[in-house]
């Protein structure tokens, strides 16, 4: 029976909003617009290590919304968790870090950021399904084409 393989584990310890900032500058006029906003939307990922075993990884949002060149509101949100990961292969580290792990936070940060828009007063931004196993490759290339670059 000790022969056996030690079991992988996979186990999500936390999930928190690490960092949340609203801003409507151009308040109160800007309710009155009644022109819909250009909605500008960018996510990032990041994963690292913070014991053994243990990694946290924090998807960052920055939503803005603009009239023009008047920003209605912009809500930067970083949405984390806190994941231990053992006993999985070193290949399947990297993946799981890229694609498991910000699948599951995303639907945290989605949700903080439609809350927070609302609660300044405007229509809720619902952000799209990510498909992260797209940018995790997108990353693994751009990182192989600059260290053949360099």
């Amino acid at each position: 029976m000790s022969d056996q393989e030690p079991q992988a584990v996979f186990a999500i310890e936390k999930l928190y909003v690490k960092d949340l900032s609203v801003e409507v500058p151009n308040a109160p006029q800007i309710f009155l617009e009644r022109e819909a906003p250009e909605i500008d939307v960018q996510l990032a990922t990041q994963t690292q290590p913070i014991a053994e075993d243990v990694y946290e990884t924090i998807l960052t949002a920055t939503v803005t919304a603009k009239i023009g060149d008047k920003v209605m509101f912009l809500v930067e949100v970083a949405q984390a968790g806190i994941f231990r990961i053992a006993q999985i292969p070193a290949e399947q580290l990297n993946p799981v870090m890229g694609i498991g792990c910000p699948n599951i936070v995303f639907p945290y940060l989605r949700e903080t950021v439609s809350d927070l828009v609302s609660r300044a007063g405007f229509p809720p931004v619902i952000l799209n399904p990510v498909n992260f196993e797209a940018m995790y490759m997108q990353q693994q290339q751009q990182a192989a084409e600059s260290a053949t670059t360099h």
